[in-house]
């Protein structure tokens, strides 16, 4: 379902909250020797609205009128928020063991026999948050990956092979 915001966005404050560094976040995953690719599973949707809010999404459709109960896409400050929240659930493990990038989650360990209590650490995190990760689109146990637009490996940072050109 698709739903136009354009005028809700409008009258909306923007939330300056930044996004990641791309850049910082690649330099910092680089090196590592396991990897865990996970994706967020539809990561708006894990946000609550809050109970006074909920009314100002409201739609018509040929049933009736409804309004989101969860953060839809199209918001303006969604992205904002949800990085906001993430940043927040793993303040903890972010730049040391996970990098995160919406709903783009890399847990990282630089000795294959840490690597399980951290994957442990950060699945328990995701589960005391009540936040999903879609399986079919995460990987576990790799030694490199694309993350970003790039492969990030124990060697260091390359280009993607899909991302360039023939000339």
């Amino acid at each position: 379902m698709c739903i136009d915001f354009t005028n809700l966005n409008k009258v909306c404050p923007k939330d300056y909250y930044p996004l990641p560094c791309l850049g910082r976040l690649v330099d910092g995953s680089a090196g590592y020797e396991v990897f865990d690719f996970l994706d967020a599973s539809r990561g708006y949707y894990q946000i609550l609205l809050h109970e006074d809010d909920q009314e100002k999404t409201t739609f018509i459709i040929e049933y009736g009128l409804y309004y989101w109960k969860v953060m839809p896409f199209g918001l303006k400050n969604a992205g904002a928020t949800y990085q906001r929240m993430v940043n927040n659930i793993f303040k903890e493990q972010i730049g040391r063991k996970m990098e995160i990038y919406v709903d783009d989650i890399l847990v990282k360990s630089k000795v294959r026999d840490d690597h399980l209590n951290i994957l442990r650490e950060s699945l328990e995190r995701l589960r005391d948050c009540r936040m999903r990760i879609n399986p079919e689109k995460c990987s576990f146990g790799l030694t490199s990956g694309k993350f970003l637009g790039f492969i990030i490996s124990k060697r260091g940072i390359e280009l993607n092979p899909d991302k360039i050109d023939a000339f």
